[in-house]
């Protein structure tokens, strides 16, 4: 696939977006030695010569100009988050603390150590260092650090624009009319749901017919709009399977046509004339959702410069054993155990168009085509619905 331009977008814009810059530090962090509590500053060498009562010079609030302390016997009443008086290094908390008629008395007993409850300044990091790389996705937690940098706009990924393409002559769309011989369209909205869900927001759905001329007359339509194409059912070997037919007729260059796994083995992939990504996923929900999930998100990922994540593992806490010299993808409800590892229980569906079985199952393990039976306690690659 082709990589997604960057795209400079408003900080609220950004998360769930592949970073496409490096984030550097506006100023040291915290950019001043930072008061950690509500309390007073003081000369710590004060305390130490015996000194346990001083009078309040001045107060200091977040947001205040640093006000010095002019005379070692005083301190200054400081809120937590100002900044550090000059000729203070010490903080006594309010809890630990009298304070009447101008003057602050330290309690009995207390002990406090020099420096105590002072972020110094530049600890966390110091200007001009690299906070952020490109490749991971913004985060909640990144768009503090970016906002920290003083920017307001950052540059990510550009959104591809994705049309999502339900066929077959047997789907009705939910809230119409449904006879008997007909079935509920359940893929396509689910398929927009996962792609959305990980920021793939530009994501539409359209369902067409088993019709050659209006199928090659609406995907044309849709392979001038978008950059990926994410279709669901014609891609078998029946005869009202046209897709592979359709899409070759548009000039879309097929790349490969099934996989050696189980569900999904039908998966058909090409690239389009000017380079859209086309994925025709098998029909049946099970088959459609995992491939979705194991070859389209991480490709538009990757198309996104998103760095790879590396593998996850679960362990298996039943044996499976299966007959098939396919990889299996097995639906899985996982949980952590009290020693600390997640385990995997296995929740196969009775077949690929059992999708209700997949409601409570947390993503899917990847069990080897090369081997038969897996035991229990066993080590394996795990795929979490919501995180590719």
């Amino acid at each position: 696939m082709r990589r997604f331009d960057a795209d400079a977008v408003p900080l609220d814009a950004a998360v769930g977006r592949v970073l496409h810059q490096s984030i550097h530090a506006e100023r040291d962090q915290p950019p001043f030695d930072r008061v950690m509590m509500d309390g007073i500053a003081i000369d710590f060498t004060r305390f130490d010569s015996g000194a346990r009562r001083f009078r309040v010079a001045s107060t200091q609030h977040a947001g205040d100009p640093m006000q010095p302390l002019t005379d070692a016997a005083d301190c200054v009443e400081v809120m937590t988050g100002a900044v550090l008086p000059d000729g203070t290094d010490t903080i006594i908390p309010v809890e630990r603390l009298r304070i009447a008629a101008g003057f602050a008395e330290i309690e009995a007993g207390y002990q406090p150590s020099a420096g105590q409850y002072v972020h110094a300044r530049g600890s966390d990091h110091q200007a001009g260092v690299e906070v952020l790389s490109p490749g991971g996705i913004v985060s909640p937690m990144d768009i503090a650090i970016i906002a920290s940098a003083g920017l307001d706009r950052v540059e990510v990924a550009r959104s591809p624009t994705i049309r999502v393409i339900s066929t077959g002559n047997e789907l009705v769309a939910a809230g119409a009319p449904v006879a008997p011989h007909q079935v509920r369209l359940s893929n396509g909205p689910a398929l927009v749901a996962l792609l959305s869900q990980q920021g793939f927001t530009d994501c539409r759905h359209d369902h067409l017919r088993d019709e050659p001329e209006l199928l090659a007359e609406r995907i044309a339509a849709h392979l001038a709009a978008a950059d990926v194409l994410v279709l669901s059912g014609g891609v078998s070997m029946g005869k009202a399977d046209f897709v592979p037919k359709v899409l070759a007729d548009l000039g879309v260059e097929l790349v490969f046509h099934k996989i050696s796994q189980r569900p999904g083995k039908p998966m058909w992939f090409g690239v389009g004339r000017v380079g859209q990504a086309v994925f025709a996923l098998p029909g049946n929900p099970v088959s459609s959702l995992v491939c979705c999930r194991h070859y389209v998100l991480p490709a538009l990922l990757e198309a996104s410069g998103c760095r790879d994540r590396g593998a996850d593992w679960v362990i298996l806490d039943e044996a499976v054993t299966f007959e098939a010299p396919l990889t299996y993808f097995l639906p899985v409800k996982v949980r952590t155990a009290n020693d600390g590892r997640r385990q995997a229980t296995p929740r196969p569906p009775n077949t690929s168009g059992d999708f209700t079985s997949l409601h409570g199952t947390d993503g899917y393990v990847e069990l080897a085509a090369d081997q038969r039976e897996f035991d229990a306690g066993r080590p394996v690659p795990y795929h979490a619905w919501d995180a590719p």
